[in-house]
């Protein structure tokens, strides 16, 4: 079949989708496989992310090879594509918190997070952000660390997954760091650099909505029984 690349603003998705969306957003930075881009959105959309933004140098979401790999999901849930940093702000809701995908442990040196790599979670090693002024800031601000199974939900919150080649920009960092968001470490066994992106995104993800529904449930009993003072 050919069709017009759909505009997500135009598009109606499924009841049940619209009824199990979360407060939590995926951002891909430079993810360039088109079969882990399609797999991302599929785990986006079972996870029930509210939407998915794609920064340039992605991979075009609707590429035969992402829609083939995604099994739908570009039809459940708003893919909003080819953003340039300054204009990611602007999609998420007010208050987002933003948190990256990393492979710096907990405790680790901040140059730790700064070495070339193929994780999800180091940064590139070429600068990309500039300040007010116009110049080049290549410095890597310092963000809190944790473990992805430590709490990180507090609403409305945005994960980016850091591309194959070069993981996490600069822009991601900084942009994380301005929203007082944290790094999110997937621990690894030692001698494994990283996980792929696509497996990344999925646990943080669906951690993410465990969280979520852990939080929901505690809140349902304390309203059901209220704590006498």
């Amino acid at each position: 079949g050919i069709f017009s690349k759909p505009n997500h603003t135009k598009m109606s998705y499924p009841a049940a989708q619209l009824n199990s969306s979360l407060p939590l957003l995926l951002i891909g930075d430079n993810i360039r496989d088109p079969g882990n881009l399609g797999t991302i959105l599929r785990s986006a959309a079972g996870a029930g992310c509210e939407k998915v933004l794609l920064t340039k140098g992605c991979v075009d979401p609707w590429e035969p090879k992402v829609l083939r790999a995604g099994m739908g999901a570009h039809f459940r849930l708003p893919i909003i594509a080819n953003l340039d940093w300054e204009s990611v702000p602007s999609n998420l809701p007010p208050g987002t918190q933003v948190c990256v995908a990393d492979n710096k442990e907990p405790g680790a040196p901040a140059e730790a997070a700064s070495g070339i790599g193929s994780a999800p979670g180091k940064s590139k090693p070429t600068p990309e952000h500039k300040d007010e002024d116009g110049a080049v800031d290549d410095s890597i601000p310092e963000l809190a660390t944790q473990y992805y199974y430590e709490t990180w939900t507090q609403p409305p919150v945005a994960v980016v997954i850091g591309g194959e080649t070069h993981g996490l920009s600069r822009d991601a960092l900084h942009l994380a760091a301005s929203t007082g968001g944290k790094r999110l470490v997937i621990p690894v066994v030692p001698g494994i650099d990283s996980l792929n992106s696509a497996i990344a995104a999925g646990i943080l993800l669906f951690e993410g909505k465990r969280q979520w529904l852990q939080r929901h449930e505690r809140e349902n009993k304390r309203q059901k029984f209220p704590v006498m003072g």
